[in-house]
């Protein structure tokens, strides 16, 4: 406390200081104010008494002037702020100084010469509505016409040198640093823009144009047409990526439902590259001429079958040799999946040749087969575990090896098999009778390709069944019944998988291991192929796909090359009796492979 009152002492006494010394100050200013003042008096009085005598000897001169008949000169007044200040000094000083003001005279005035000066009349403007045209006013005189021209407008200020070489020079761009180049190489958004980019100058370098395409028809009346036009089977292009591709065989094709001109391929693994990823999926454009895939997939794990997830344009969903289901999405940067399946035994176990999206767009799964015996179906939310699955047993013996699947037109209940062992079995996901109900004893060896009747017309043949195997034939299978209607065998070498015409109800596709591509049409023959082709080198080709239009066909050989065929129109597309023609082939298969039974039955 006494600390604060010494404190305040302080600021008191400091604070009179401070006054003291600015009352001081103002006293020294008004004693040097006074002093000024004193001093401008005395200037005064001098100078007004210097005024005096000039003033006295201006009227002498003027004197003078008046006697000789001269005019007298006219010199200016005192100036007002010499008198302002006399005033002022001698309000001041209290005294009395006398101002003698300066005599006026009056000017001479005399005759000058005038000089006229025409100016031109006002410029009237006036606009209309219509055409916002300026109209100008003439004045017509009786003799002459005078016209009123518009006044130049001002010249543009020419640029200095130094402003045109400034402008000359271009602008420096900016430099970055290695760093900063690697910062940008490095980050997503490069990456992203970088790919996009690519894509689009690809589709742009690769599209070609017939600039010749004549839509008159005078081409093909001078016989100088399509040559192609009535081919049965015409190669189209290839799809190859030498880092890809190469040394890979194709396992597994499939059309997008959404984009039918992209293509998915999957691959298994490349021997000759350790480092690269054992499984590949490419996604191929048919849309664009160009040589490298439009999405490239991989994973650890050879993919065995590949397949558009239906209801998801931008996934990809894959079966691997590991027995993972692998879940990739276009949208991502990333090349890996997005989603997989655990390796456990919930899951499969051994490879996954077949996987497929059965059901409608708010209720769907993905259904899956192994060579385990077990088929599972999945959530393409969740992968981690399956939300059924299912043991493949027929009566009890060791689970069935599958090795392909299909279901049935407009069913996700039902659907048939092939198996390691040569025999097809139906089989029921729920109900009653889940799992396998029967079996034909199809083939000698594997069962390769087996594919259901989906064509969509005036009668139903979805009963309809094809199989393909290693023991070079093709069958013909119906539901309601257990022996084949028919044993196409015209093959010489394993056919690897069959395939019917999305559009024809009597027509199917057929590869084989020499190379070779069938298409049987079952209203023309049944003994030979309709339409035949065999690829360059001979590779043996392992899947064959039909287009959504049914106008062209995939195949992929062993060598990792995809080719597209274009399928004639007279051959691909059917006519309106196609359908009940092909119940009078039925009819006839039926009653040869009876008449064939009866011959067998009285030769024993």
């Amino acid at each position: 406390m006494a600390d604060r009152k010494a404190e305040l002492e302080r600021k008191k006494l400091r604070l009179q200081q401070i006054r003291e010394e600015k009352k001081r100050k103002e006293e020294e200013k008004k004693k040097k104010e006074a002093q000024e003042a004193t001093k401008a008096v005395a200037a005064s009085t001098t100078a007004g008494a210097g005024g005096g005598d000039l003033e006295r000897k201006r009227r002498d001169a003027d004197d003078l002037l008046k006697d000789l008949g001269l005019p007298p000169s006219v010199l200016p007044p005192t100036s007002p702020s010499k008198s302002t200040t006399s005033d002022a000094g001698s309000q001041d000083s209290g005294g009395d100084i006398p101002i003698t003001p300066s005599p006026r005279h009056k000017p001479k005035l005399g005759m000058s010469q005038t000089s006229v000066v025409g100016f031109p009349p006002k410029e009237l403007v006036s606009y209309s509505k219509e055409t916002q045209t300026p109209t100008e006013t003439e004045e017509k005189d009786d003799e002459d016409e005078e016209v009123i021209s518009e006044p130049t407008p001002a010249p543009a200020p020419q640029p200095t040198p130094a402003e045109e070489e400034k402008e000359e020079e271009p602008e420096v761009p900016k430099e970055f640093t290695e760093e900063e180049k690697t910062q940008i190489l490095s980050s997503e958004n490069f990456s992203i823009f970088f790919d996009q980019s690519t894509r689009l100058v690809e589709r742009a370098l690769s599209d070609q144009v017939d600039i010749f395409t004549d839509y008159t028809g005078k081409a093909d009346e001078d016989g100088e047409g399509d040559k192609d036009a009535g081919a049965k089977l015409s190669f189209n292009r290839h799809f190859f990526d030498d880092r890809w591709s190469r040394h890979r065989t194709v396992t597994c094709l499939d059309w997008s439902t959404q984009y039918p001109e992209l293509l998915v391929a999957s691959y298994n693994s490349n021997e000759e590259s350790p480092h690269e990823p054992d499984g590949v999926a490419l996604v191929w454009n048919m849309k664009y001429k160009k040589e490298t895939p439009e999405f490239i997939f991989h994973c650890q794990s050879a993919v065995q079958s590949a397949a558009f997830a239906r209801f998801h344009p931008n996934l990809v969903v894959g079966g691997t040799y590991s027995g993972q289901i692998v879940l990739w999405d276009n949208r991502s940067t990333k090349r890996t999946p997005v989603q997989r399946t655990p390796l456990s035994a919930a899951a499969h176990t051994h490879p996954v040749y077949c996987v497929n999206v059965v059901g409608t767009q708010n209720a769907h799964n993905l259904i899956s087969v192994s060579t385990d015996g077990k088929m599972c179906s999945w959530s393409l939310d969740m992968l981690s575990q399956p939300q059924d699955s299912m043991e493949l047993q027929h009566k009890q013996s060791r689970a069935v090896a599958v090795t392909c699947m299909t279901f049935p037109s407009n069913d996700v209940n039902n659907f048939v098999v092939g198996s390691e062992d040569g025999s097809v079995y139906t089989a029921c996901r729920h109900g009653s009778k889940a799992g396998i109900n029967e079996v034909f004893e199809a083939h000698q060896g594997p069962v390769t390709g087996i594919d259901c009747h989906h064509v969509q017309g005036q009668l139903d043949f979805s009963h309809l069944f094809l199989s393909a195997s290693f023991d070079w034939t093709i069958k013909l299978w119906s539901l309601k019944q257990s022996k084949p209607l028919y044993s196409f065998e015209d093959n010489s070498d394993y056919v690897y998988d069959v395939e019917w015409s999305p559009i024809h109800p009597a027509l199917f596709a057929a590869v084989d291991g020499m190379g070779k591509l069938d298409l049987w049409n079952l209203n023309n023959d049944t003994e030979v192929p309709s339409a035949s082709i065999t690829l360059d080198g001979q590779p043996a080709v392992n899947r064959v796909k039909w287009s959504l239009s049914g106008q062209q066909i995939a195949v992929g050989d062993a060598e990792g090359r995809i080719s597209i065929f274009d399928v004639g129109e007279n051959v691909a597309t059917p006519r309106n009796d196609e359908w009940n023609r092909f119940v009078r082939t039925l009819a006839d298969i039926k009653a040869n492979a009876q008449a064939d039974t009866d011959e067998e039955t009285l030769s024993r």
